[in-house]
């Protein structure tokens, strides 16, 4: 996505853009803050939004050169946000609000090749143990990774070896019975809402010979990223460009239970709430679910800022009873 939209940037409206775009200077030594956006209270009950409520939201703020462009977010044990770049970078973070004292950055050890394709880490999920899988979309394969940030194995799943260069596995979920589902972000033929998508019955590192399948999801958005609920249903975060300079983004979450994936088949999902571009949004690609004690659920989204001075990365906090969702 990146990629796509630096494209339309420089072909196009670049003179222009760079003319008014503020630039700041870089450092190599951390830091991280967040400013909390002013919400409207209109805004946090939106029925564009169905039974999601919008609680807070926050801009992220770093002078640190690597910062930015996260495309895929986890919950790690101890409350630890894990946002993880295309350009193979992480940030570990606490919840904004909280001390970021603890808070780091870094680089993954994908690979020692200089090409962005090697680096380009779109989605990722874990396990009980904090074991880490993660989609790599130039390379349309799966790296596994221990604790401490460490690859162990690697695969290129046939199912996925059409998926294209900038198309590919931009959201990745372990299931709850240790089956894994990726989705493609790029649509089949000339459609504008399905999707190819792989089911794998365990670790597809260990085993790459995943089954496909077809994601029927609203017409003209790409996953970007998923998460499963404590009931086992899936909420699907997707996103869609629809004015490239400045760039301006739409969103959708729909939600779909994985129970109802059959190999070869076609998975329908249900569209649950709208993140119309008059909310305070940008390229959403990061979301990550946390159960709360009432049975409710906390559900995050961080979006992919592109490292584009024009754009924003952004941490959205929003609240939702799952009973409530169909």
């Amino acid at each position: 996505m990146r990629r796509t939209i630096a494209l339309l940037v420089l072909l196009s409206l670049l003179p222009l853009t760079w003319g008014h775009a503020p630039q700041h200077k870089k450092f190599k030594t951390f830091e991280l803050s967040f400013e909390q956006l002013p919400l409207p209270a209109a805004q946090r009950a939106d029925p564009r939004l169905g039974s999601f409520k919008l609680e807070e939201v926050w801009q992220a703020h770093s002078r640190t050169h690597s910062f930015g462009s996260y495309s895929a977010l986890l919950l790690r044990p101890g409350g630890v946000m894990l946002a993880l770049s295309d350009s193979g970078g992480f940030l570990e973070f606490r919840a904004p609000g909280q001390s970021q004292a603890e808070s780091r950055m870094g680089d993954l050890p994908l690979s020692k090749d200089a090409d962005k394709a090697a680096r380009d880490v779109e989605s990722a999920t874990q396990d009980e143990t904090g074991m880490i899988w993660l989609g790599l979309e130039g390379r349309n394969a799966v790296y596994r990774m221990n604790p401490d940030y460490e690859i162990e194995r690697r695969a290129s799943p046939p199912v996925m070896a059409d998926w294209g260069v900038n198309s590919g596995p931009e959201a990745l979920t372990r299931l709850h019975d240790g089956r894994f589902v990726l989705l493609r972000e790029g649509y089949v033929g000339w459609s504008d809402h399905l999707h190819q998508a792989a089911l794998f019955g365990g670790d597809p590192t260990l085993n790459p010979n995943g089954q496909g399948f077809t994601l029927d999801s609203p017409a003209g958005f790409s996953p970007t990223d998923m998460a499963q609920m404590p009931d086992g249903r899936l909420l699907i975060l997707m996103r869609r460009l629809i004015w490239p300079m400045p760039q301006r983004f739409a969103g959708r979450i729909a939600i779909g239970d994985p129970a109802d994936i059959r190999p070869g088949g076609t998975w329908k999902v249900t569209e649950v709430a709208r993140l119309s571009s008059d909310l305070p949004i940008d390229n959403f690609e990061g979301i990550a679910i946390a159960p709360q004690e009432s049975g409710k659920l906390t559900v995050w989204l961080i979006s992919d800022d592109n490292f584009s001075p024009l754009q924003r990365t952004l941490v959205w906090k929003m609240s939702v009873d799952p009973a409530k969702l169909p």
